[in-house]
This record gives C-alpha cells, structure tokens and sequence, in this order.
C-alpha cells in the first residue's frame, strides 16, 4: 500500500476533524519515517522507546489499537488514549490526571508534531508514533504504520503472534485493502461530508457496490484473503464496526443498516468476538466524537441514544466456514487493566 492518500487536502485538514462546507479531502500523512528493524529512517525498533497515541474513536487509530494487541506488542510499545473530543489545539490528554499524559508529559498532542517541526500548518492526526526520549512526532503514516508493525517489529512479537501480512498473499491483501479504503473506510467520509446532492451520490454509490462486492466474496469464505485474519480484515472491520453506529445515520450511509445484510453482520460480528477486536472497541467514544466534534454535520451536538448494541454478541456461525483465525498461531492474552474499554463503552 501507498504510504500516503492520493487525494491530497489543503494544508491544515485534519482527518478526524469537522470541514464545514468544505469538499472532504483526506490530508496526506506529511511525517511518514517509519520505523523499521534496521532503523533506515533513523527510527529503530526498540522496545519501550515509542508511544502510540491514538483516538479509540477513530478508525484509522483502530487499526494501530487492534494490530498492536494481536501481535503482543503491548509490553512493547505503549499507548496513550486521547479524549474522543478534541478542540483547536488538537487531540489532548484530559481523560489524564492533571490532562497530561503521563509519560509524554504533554497536554495535546500537538505537542509533539511542533517537537518535530516547529510551525508545522498540518492538521494533527491519530495514529502517531511519538519518540518519548525526545517527544518528537516520529509517523502519522496511518496506511503504513500499521504494515509496519506485522513485519519490522517481528523481534518484539509476542509468542504465537499471527502472521497479519503473509508475504505469500500480499500482492491480494494489497488489492482488497485498495479497494476497502478508496470506496469503504474513504468513502463514508465523502458521503458524510459532501457539500452537494452530486458529491454525496459519487460517494454513496461505489460505498454500497462495494459493501455488495465484500457480501458477495464473504458468503463462502471466512476472511477477505486466504483462510485466516490479515490487515485486510482489520482495515474493514474498523469503518463496519461504526456504521450502524455513526455512520448510517449521521454519515447519510443509509441504503442498508449493517444488522440488515447477514453476511456482512455476522463477519462483523465474528470478529468484534475474536479476541483483539471487540475488546478494543470503545462505542462511547465512537459516538461522542462523531456527532459533538462535526459541527458542520451535527450542529445541536445531540448524541443518539441508540442503536441497541446487544446484537454484537450474539451468535454468527461463521466458524461453520472453516479458517483459522491466528493460522500457527494463538489469540492474544487478556487485555492490560489500564487499557479496558470501560462498560460505557461495552455492548
């Protein structure tokens, strides 16, 4: 995959933000070193070096939140929760005592990015990588980080880890996930935040031939490619975990809910119950987010009681379709205390 979006946004876009009326383009990633197992960008792989900060909110972060758990990189590399609500000054601290984060030590994480680069205009984006010896912003390569860590940070890999990025399937992962993100995890931002009945129908129409498209290749298969879980799967189940949630309504996603196509929901649902999925998922915050941040879409800031979200657990009998989830290897441990979702938060 591309290191950064193709579609470029003027400078100052964040992509977790509001755009008033402004066309949605998503921002290009302008830090995007990575950090690697020979350290070719000056970025090692070390363990206890880096923190990961992330938005439970976003998908884009999710993706980094569920890879980073199925691999066991937790001890590794540790992770700071923004609160789902970010102002001007961009995503911060304050579910932190004293709205700091602890090991940073920083209040927003903007912080970081003028650490890196001191009057930087870009919007601040989550996921980041930051290096907390010098609190310098290292990545916000959302499309690559995560690659990242399923093959350069394999010396940290916990015992059992599955392999996320088989290199036997890439060039078939690579094309899925292209098609996943220009119509799916991009397209219900361009449907969401169209400024016209054309730009809302050029988003809305590929969104659902492609939902259609991933029914039609899950109804006899377990997983997107091959017989077990990969990137491809996580890049999809982060935008089909919210779209009932947020995006069906507030998004205008509205074709069909989620819970009304049987095998796009019982993927969904097999997979928020595989351990590293659903555990991560934060419902709470998805909601908060969405309809208090986008202002442009949602002026009143009214936060939706519903869907019920009791459905996520119950039965999906994808396992009647064979596959095996961590191929060679096992499901990750219980999920660290500090890193709980808590039952607000929990279908």
């Amino acid at each position: 995959m591309p290191a950064s979006d193709p579609a470029a946004a003027p400078p100052g876009d964040d992509p977790n933000r509001a755009y008033g009326h402004r066309p949605f383009r998503r921002s290009r990633s302008h830090f995007a070193d990575r950090v690697t197992a020979d350290g070719r960008d000056g970025w090692p792989v070390a363990a206890d070096r880096y923190r990961l900060v992330i938005s439970r909110a976003c998908p884009w972060a999710s993706r980094a939140v569920i890879s980073r758990r199925l691999l066991g990189l937790e001890d590794a590399l540790s992770m700071a929760i923004t609160d789902p609500l970010q102002d001007d000054r961009s995503w911060r601290f304050s579910l932190d005592p004293n709205g700091r984060d602890p090991v940073l030590g920083i209040r927003f994480l903007s912080e970081a990015y003028d650490a890196r680069e001191a009057g930087y205009p870009g919007g601040v984006s989550v996921p980041a990588i930051v290096d907390v010896p010098s609190g310098q912003l290292v990545t916000n390569d959302f499309q690559q980080l995560t690659l990242d860590f399923a093959t350069e940070w394999t010396a940290l890999h916990r015992s059992g880890a599955p392999d996320l990025y088989p290199e036997a399937h890439r060039a078939e992962i690579d094309e899925v996930m292209a098609d996943v993100y220009q119509d799916v995890n991009n397209g219900v931002y361009r449907a969401g935040f169209a400024t016209d009945q054309d730009e809302y129908e050029s988003a809305f129409g590929p969104l659902f031939q492609r939902l259609d498209q991933l029914a039609d290749r899950l109804t006899e298969r377990r997983y997107l490619v091959g017989d077990t879980l990969t990137e491809a799967d996580i890049r999809l189940f982060t935008t089909l975990v919210r779209f009932d949630a947020v995006y069906h309504g507030h998004f205008k996603c509205n074709r069909f809910k989620l819970a009304e196509d049987p095998v796009l929901w019982a993927y969904a649902k097999d997979l928020f119950q595989t351990p590293g999925f659903g555990d991560t998922v934060d419902f709470h915050h998805i909601k908060q987010h969405y309809y208090r941040v986008h202002t442009g879409i949602n002026p009143t800031g009214i936060v939706p009681l519903g869907p019920d979200l009791s459905g996520w657990l119950t039965p999906h009998h994808r396992e009647e379709l064979g596959g095996r989830p961590f191929g060679d290897g096992t499901p990750p441990g219980p999920v660290p205390r500090s890193e709980e979702v808590p039952p607000s938060g929990r279908p």
